[in-house]
């Protein structure tokens, strides 16, 4: 089993928070829009982390993250990227790809919207962690933990870092 931190849309802002809610995590999924690559570096140094790039990333981000991310985590397969849309309204660069070969598990961000949807078109679970950075129109800053077992997903708790 694997516990996981999920978060995305931080735009170079690093809530000390972080640690605590991620401290018992295995592993870090940011997706994307990280702000810079320091904020990246210290995740990576407090816990294995995996990424992907976000539309306001620079080069020193996209050159370690990839747009893209698809990996296997304890039996489950995982595609994260950061503008995938929702179920329904998937983006167009990546919705051809989604239904002919649907992931377990979808991870987006781009919106700060939190959304946790069940596709059951494709049989995906669609997860984006809404926004743990200061920068956007969202409310409430927020980011997920859930485990990873067994091929299956389970244990997911919504944390509310405070206001923006």
């Amino acid at each position: 089993m694997k516990r996981i931190g999920l978060l995305s849309d931080t735009h170079g802002f690093l809530d000390d928070a972080v640690f605590k809610h991620f401290d018992q995590c295995d592993e870090i999924w940011h997706a994307g829009d990280f702000g810079n690559i320091e904020l990246a570096d210290k995740l990576a140094a407090f816990k294995p982390l995996r990424g992907v790039y976000g539309n306001i990333d620079g080069k020193d981000v996209r050159i370690c993250h990839p747009l893209d991310l698809r990996f296997m985590c304890e039996g489950v397969d995982v595609w994260m990227t950061h503008i995938g849309g929702y179920p329904g309204k998937y983006d167009a660069r990546i919705r051809t790809e989604l239904y002919n070969n649907p992931p377990k598990l979808f991870i987006c961000g781009h919106s700060h919207i939190l959304k946790v949807i069940f596709d059951k078109k494709i049989g995906t679970l669609h997860l984006n962690p809404g926004a743990a950075g200061k920068q956007g129109w969202h409310k409430v800053r927020s980011m997920l933990r859930f485990s990873v077992s067994e091929e299956n997903i389970s244990n997911l708790e919504i944390i509310e870092l405070g206001n923006r």
